[in-house]
């Protein structure tokens, strides 16, 4: 399939309420949003790496101009038979997965509609209804956070994660744990932590958690292994898995026992379904992780949700959860028992609001041959 031309966006969108981490308080997105063309046809990819670089090393106005001046016209005007044929084009650029992930997922979409076919089904997905957890920001007291759980509870969501950080852990877990004895309880770090804390977190243990994930080092896979060897909780692993390699090498260090897959962390869809394949076979459940995803975002995300081997509730989120509007039409919709509808048209499934996107992007490039 032959990239006959591509359209690059950086949109900016205000969330509807601050999200707070261990990082501090995020108040909008910025997403790469690409348009690739072929044969009449137009597939459509994004990617979240968010606006500064304390999730990843990577950021959203710095990958806009990776894309702009390295990926994208390493891609243009050539004819790819596959995603791992277009990755291999621009494997010479070291790092910047988000950045390839937006061309990739792209040219997935692309691939999806020329032959007609959802893309869950061209990825092999086998599952029509991915199932939904939601991410809940830090709260100022474990009462808010009970009402916060409360409240996303009563939309169907079956898994609840909650951030944590020191001071904001242990006594805030155990009173979401007395409230909710039965609900799937997950606690997230975001590299919060050091081994200098192995004893302290090793107080989770005692709540049934479905798994602690990233409490370390945002590059590590060996200090989680030395929790991992004391703790009943699995660990999961997010941040420091960046690639199928890097997941081989996790596995075979036992530093967990789940990996949280975000498609733009790991340089998109081929790469995501082979760390995906790769813990299938190591007894690994996967999960499809998200960075407050605009609707294109959000959508590749449900497709990829579809395959075997994502069998925890992953954080997909419905457009009205951030946005007050989204890039996307139909918007991305949660279903009354906690789980999202895959494609049943070819591609994504979704008309992307092209108007919409440029009166809401902050920066534009079109490349052609």
């Amino acid at each position: 399939m032959k990239l006959e031309r591509i359209e690059l966006f950086l949109v900016r969108l205000p969330f509807k309420e601050p999200f707070r981490t261990s990082f501090g308080d995020t108040l909008h997105q910025e997403s790469l949003v690409v348009k690739a063309q072929s044969a009449g046809l137009a597939g459509w990819g994004e990617a979240d790496p968010l606006w500064f670089p304390i999730y990843s090393s990577e950021m959203s106005a710095a990958a806009f101009i990776v894309l702009e001046r390295v990926l994208l016209p390493a891609v243009v005007g050539r004819d790819f038979a596959s995603a791992e044929d277009l990755l291999a084009a621009i494997a010479f650029a070291r790092g910047n997965q988000f950045a390839k992930s937006a061309i990739e997922c792209a040219f997935w979409d692309l691939l999806a509609k020329a032959q007609g076919r959802p893309l869950a089904a061209l990825l092999g997905g086998t599952r029509t209804r991915p199932v939904a957890g939601v991410s809940i920001g830090i709260q100022e007291s474990p009462a808010k956070l009970l009402a916060e759980i409360e409240r996303f509870l009563a939309h169907g969501y079956q898994r609840i994660k909650i951030k944590i950080k020191p001071g904001w852990d242990i006594q805030f877990a155990r009173a979401v744990r007395k409230a909710f004895p039965n609900v799937l309880l997950m606690v997230d770090a975001n590299s919060a932590y050091s081994l200098k804390d192995i004893e302290h977190l090793r107080q989770l243990d005692d709540l049934n958690l479905l798994m602690i994930e990233q409490p370390f080092g945002y590059d590590d896979i060996v200090d989680h292994a030395q929790l991992q060897a004391v703790m009943r909780t699995p660990v999961c692993l997010d941040e420091s898995i960046h690639s199928p390699a890097d997941a081989r090498r996790a596995i075979a260090l036992k530093s967990g026992k789940i990996i949280n897959i975000k498609v733009g962390r790991v340089g998109g869809l081929a790469n995501a379904r082979a760390i995906h394949d790769l813990c299938q076979a190591a007894g690994w459940p996967v999960w499809a992780g998200g960075m407050m995803d605009m609707g294109i975002g959000q959508a590749h995300k449900i497709e990829f949700a579809a395959l075997p081997n994502v069998s925890l509730p992953g954080d997909i989120e419905p457009s009205d959860r951030f946005y007050e509007e989204d890039i996307v039409d139909p918007p991305v919709i949660l279903n009354r028992d906690g789980t999202f509808d895959v494609s049943a048209g070819p591609g994504i499934g979704r008309q992307v609001k092209e108007a919409f996107i440029r009166q809401h992007a902050i920066a534009y490039t079109e490349l052609r041959p």
